[in-house]
């Protein structure tokens, strides 16, 4: 759950993936999510030192995980490990963990990207850090809302 004492500072997001973790940042001042960087390590050691390394140089408040779900509001496969993930970063690093529903964050950050001119291997090389950013984003409008 959010900590609702969470006004200020800065929030790390992560679209977790099994093959790649797209992470994003934002101030909550500001309020405006930004794509980062896409983690491609399968490794959870290693993963995890990335992941250690980010929060050392951001010094995040809170940490948000995307959770998927199936257009019907289903549990997705891989919301089990997204949860897993969201409870590992929790006990690791002793922060607050969100989890958000993620659905169409990927379709969404995928669509904007298109809108900017990008495809290929470039549209691919960035979705995953803008579909945290997707996430992010709509963690902070849920903020707002409160």
């Amino acid at each position: 759950m959010p900590d609702p004492a969470v006004r200020a500072g800065t929030i790390l997001a992560f679209d977790f993936g099994e093959k790649r973790i797209g992470v994003a940042v934002a101030d909550v001042a500001v309020g405006i999510a930004h794509p980062l960087a896409a983690l491609h390590i399968e490794d959870n050691k290693a993963r995890f030192a990335a992941i250690a390394a980010l929060i050392a140089d951001w010094k995040p408040a809170q940490l948000v995980v995307g959770e998927p779900h199936h257009a019907d509001g289903g549990a997705h496969e891989i919301a089990c490990l997204a949860q897993r993930f969201a409870q590992r970063l929790e006990g690791r690093f002793g922060l607050p963990v969100a989890l958000v529903d993620e659905s169409f964050s990927s379709a969404a950050a995928e669509s904007r990207l298109r809108e900017q001119g990008m495809h290929g291997d470039k549209l691919k090389s960035v979705l995953d850090s803008a579909a945290a950013g997707e996430i992010l984003q709509s963690w902070l409008e849920q903020q707002r809302a409160r």
